[in-house]
């Protein structure tokens, strides 16, 4: 079995911010430039670059649609990749992805997820300069427009453009020194160059790229589909290459009784029957269904995708868990073959209702086949004792 080795290089991905600018009515990272995120295009190009640890920063609640597309274009370097939760702030979030960097990791790019065309050439520029003996480096370019100091409407001078330049990112540094800063930092900075410099370092200059530009803006995410459309080079690899055999996944969920309302149960209302308690609708089926289908595909577990810190899924029922995790399935270049479940209850009875259950729960995963057997524990465990009911899935997915 071969092992990946550990990097020495670690990359910090903030995709945490707002995107008030952009006013697509999301974050940022997570609007899309053609089929595709913002950020999944940023991590495409990462991840064609020289190998890496790789950290993506994301608001608390879309750390799973940014797993998600992290693991659909990682291929055989998932192990490298992870997913934090960012801060109120861009250093803050900073912060907390230079936390997850493994000990072994002694050169830190830190890249904006806005910046999502900026070449892979890029990032060997900097990695080469900091190799080389540089404290920290940061790609940039020269201002071709003439640039004026104004004050209110009035110009008061040219500036002399021969000595600025546009900074862009990934901006790289030594670990224990952008470490070093962060901890002696008392305000916030523009870039994190600034911040090193603060702290009595001299950062070094690479070129950078016209397409590491940052989308803030409606027009430049317009420049970005222009761009990606003209483009003959595909916008992302084809997810389904790393995955060469079929996966099985596994998938429990218990729930005990004592909820509000109706039970549900297989995507079914069972009238008469005592409810479930649980964060959404309690339906220990649908639940276990998900997490064997997100097991299978390599995508984390129900709590990464649907948890308590997803408000949106409190009191929801099977189709909307069961459809969106067909969604993340495809998205990551799977297709689900067939997925079975035992339902362990003493009630309700599943034999009158067993074949709608199944064509609801087939219905909700895009038409994948589901089985559904039911059975007792003669009284033995909490089931048995009345008290709840525990489902158990296995689901199959194969390349798309």
């Amino acid at each position: 079995m071969s092992i990946t080795p550990v990097p020495r290089v670690g990359v910090v991905v903030v995709a945490a911010g707002s995107g008030t600018r952009l006013g697509a009515g999301a974050p940022k990272a997570f609007v899309g430039i053609d089929a595709h995120t913002i950020l999944r295009h940023a991590l495409v190009r990462v991840l064609a670059a020289p190998a890496a640890q790789v950290v993506v920063v994301a608001p608390p609640d879309r750390q799973g649609d940014a797993l998600s597309d992290a693991l659909a274009v990682a291929g055989d370097r998932r192990d490298l990749v992870s997913v934090v939760a960012g801060g109120a702030t861009r250093q803050a979030s900073v912060a907390a992805g230079l936390a997850a960097l493994w000990a072994d990791v002694e050169l830190v790019l830190v890249h904006d997820a806005a910046r999502a065309l900026t070449p892979p050439e890029v990032f060997e520029r900097v990695v080469t300069s900091l190799e080389a003996g540089a404290v920290g480096a940061v790609p940039v370019l020269p201002v071709i427009d003439t640039v004026k100091r104004v004050a209110g409407s009035e110009i008061l001078a040219a500036v002399d453009r021969s000595e600025l330049a546009a900074a862009q990112t990934p901006q790289g540094f030594r670990r224990d020194v952008l470490d070093a800063a962060y901890a002696v930092a008392t305000e916030e900075y523009t870039d994190d160059a600034a911040l090193v410099a603060a702290a009595g370092h001299a950062v070094a200059a690479v070129p950078g790229h016209p397409l590491a530009f940052k989308i803030t803006t409606a027009a430049d995410l317009d420049r970005a589909r222009h761009l990606l459309a003209a483009s003959t080079a595909p916008a992302a690899p084809a997810p389904a290459a790393p995955h060469a055999m079929p996966r099985v996944g596994l998938g429990t969920d218990v729930h005990g009784y004592g909820g509000d309302g109706p039970l549900w149960l297989a995507g079914l209302e069972w009238p008469g029957e005592q409810a479930l308690s649980g964060h959404s609708d309690g339906d220990a089926v649908a639940h276990a269904v998900v997490d064997a289908l997100l097991g299978a595909a390599g995508l984390g577990d129900i709590g990464t995708h649907f948890g308590t810190d997803h408000p949106e899924y409190a009191g929801a029922h099977a189709h909307a868990f069961l459809a969106r995790t067909h969604a993340l399935v495809g998205e990551a270049g799977w297709r689900i073959g067939n997925v079975s479940v035992q339902v362990q209850a003493n009630r309700p009875r599943f034999a009158a209702r067993r074949e709608e259950a199944e064509r609801v729960l087939s219905q909700a995963l895009g038409g994948a086949p589901v089985s559904i057997s039911a059975t007792t524990t003669d009284g033995l465990g909490f089931s048995g004792r009345g008290e709840g009911v525990a489902a158990f899935a296995v689901a199959l997915v194969v390349p798309a």
